[in-house]
């Protein structure tokens, strides 16, 4: 069966995708930048069944490429990261190119996930939900809607941004939305019902909410969060918290943006819970309970097997949607921190110490100064440290690290290439590598800076002295580095 799947370098997406090759489907990945797709990950035998088309459902004239035929497609695009202000007209236009593209096939299958949407006044993010589902129902191929709840897993953003609350705050001064009521569901059931519906005729055409067995309210959700972590944590509900400053609330504490952080916190205004639930009757799947969920998204951290990140979604709107771009750093018009220290230590521990560095490890050297400039740039607006990374072992490109997206991450070539997210009155790029010259190897660590006007070059003076005590230091410590 030939399945069209939009998001497959998406959180869901990334894990779908294998177990839809495993069950012997051929698998077509849409995709804005082949780049960006994880061929590393999979083998020859894999890819045989998997075909990667470039297009981008926002510019119709691009979906002309798709000229296979086409089964089943699933819908997994949301525009939540986009502006406060836009994203729901962009989700109904990229919806409408969507089902524009499957009246010209014989697709018998759409496979849409949503959000659980049951009150009759909803937030603009649930109500855009409703509103694609719709635009998909326009196509006239029969739809399977399942509308989830709070989604748990290791890297997604309900999960991560529970953890950041809950590990960073003793006590927490929370807004009265703590007592509205949800359903999580552990990752691992949404990827069985996603599967399960898949040419189901039972499921065509029909809606079906999807949550775990526990309703629970987002206090609840923190405190249990706390168990099993073995911490003990303190809430205090206060009624004074508007949308707006529960955001910024959010915004400051986690590692969510601020756009994302608004639309999630207008959304829980609403219980989420499962009322529309006979899907169950259809698939037996075996649930699993919050804290059962959460103990298997550690696992996953703690084996560093975290296959996918919401982090990982670009948020830096120089660098548009072709963000692989600009892995041709420019040299014209630049300041460059060139740095190049010779080592006899094992090539191999030197570039594992190198695609080892953010997170929880730090930046070897000044640590104190990064998580100052991370201040500053959320601060600013801008994300800060609070991303860390996906894996503390494993880089991708696409993967968010720190403040940094990474557009390389070749271990052939023993390359890193980090292009800069935070705040900044121009664009920088960070790049590691280790070269053999002349029968001696060397790291050679270089920063770059594409000053924006007259305020981008005082910037670069400014922040000069800083460069001087610790890019040496940095590149001498990741060759030291046990």
């Amino acid at each position: 069966m030939n399945i069209l799947l939009t998001g497959s370098t998406g959180y869901i997406g990334r894990r779908l995708l294998p177990v839809l090759v495993q069950d012997g489907h051929h698998v077509i990945c849409l995709v804005r930048d082949k780049r960006r797709f994880d061929w590393e990950d999979f083998d020859d035998n894999f890819l045989k069944n998997v075909t990667v088309i470039e297009a981008d459902l926002q510019d119709e004239t691009s979906l002309n490429s798709i000229n296979m035929p086409i089964d089943v497609a699933y819908y997994m695009v949301h525009s939540l990261s986009n502006s406060y202000e836009s994203f729901s007209a962009l989700e109904q236009q990229t919806a409408q190119n969507f089902a524009n593209l499957l009246k010209g096939t014989a697709a018998r299958q759409i496979i849409y996930l949503s959000g659980i949407s049951n009150d009759n006044e909803l937030s603009e993010h649930l109500q855009s939900r409703k509103d694609v589902e719709e635009v998909l129902r326009s196509s006239g191929v029969p739809l399977t809607v399942l509308r989830a709840a709070i989604i748990i897993g290791s890297g997604s953003a309900s999960f991560e941004i529970i953890r950041d609350l809950v590990e960073k705050l003793p006590v927490m001064i929370a807004p009265k939305w703590l007592k509205s009521k949800c359903q999580p569901l552990a990752i691992r059931n949404v990827i069985e019902y996603l599967r399960g519906v898949l040419m189901n005729q039972k499921t065509f055409n029909q809606v079906y909410d999807i949550g775990g067995p526990d309703i629970l309210t987002y206090k609840e959700m923190l405190l249990q969060f706390a168990a099993v972590r073995k911490l003990k944590r303190y809430i205090i509900s206060v009624p004074v918290l508007s949308p707006k400053l529960s955001s910024l609330w959010l915004y400051f504490v986690t590692s969510t943006s601020y756009t994302l952080g608004r639309n999630l916190v207008d959304s829980m205004k609403h219980d989420v819970v499962v009322k529309n639930g006979n899907i169950n009757d259809i698939l037996k799947v075996d649930l699993l309970d919050y804290k059962d969920a959460l103990k298997l998204a550690f696992s996953k951290i703690n084996q560093k097997n975290v296959v996918s990140s919401w982090k990982d979604a670009v948020q830096n709107d120089k660098m548009d949607k072709n963000f692989l771009d600009f892995i041709d750093v420019p040299s014209h018009g630049c300041f460059h921190d060139i740095r190049k220290v010779k080592f006899n230590e094992d090539p191999e521990k030197v570039k594992s110490n190198i695609w080892e560095i953010g997170g929880e490890r730090g930046w070897y050297f000044g640590n104190w100064l990064w998580k100052i400039r991370g201040y500053f740039d959320l601060m600013a607006g801008g994300v800060g440290l609070r991303r860390g990374r996906r894996s503390p072992v494993d880089l991708k490109p696409g993967d968010s690290l720190d403040f940094w997206r990474v557009l390389l991450a070749d271990e052939n070539q023993k390359r890193l290439l980090l292009y800069a997210e935070m705040r900044l009155p121009g664009e920088a790029w960070l790049e590691f590598r280790i070269k053999n010259e002349n029968g001696q190897n060397v790291l050679f660590q270089k920063a770059t800076f594409r000053p924006l006007g007259l305020w981008g070059r005082m910037y670069w003076y400014l922040v000069l002295p800083f460069h001087y005590l610790i890019f040496p230091m940095m590149a001498r410590n990741i060759i030291r580095y046990k």
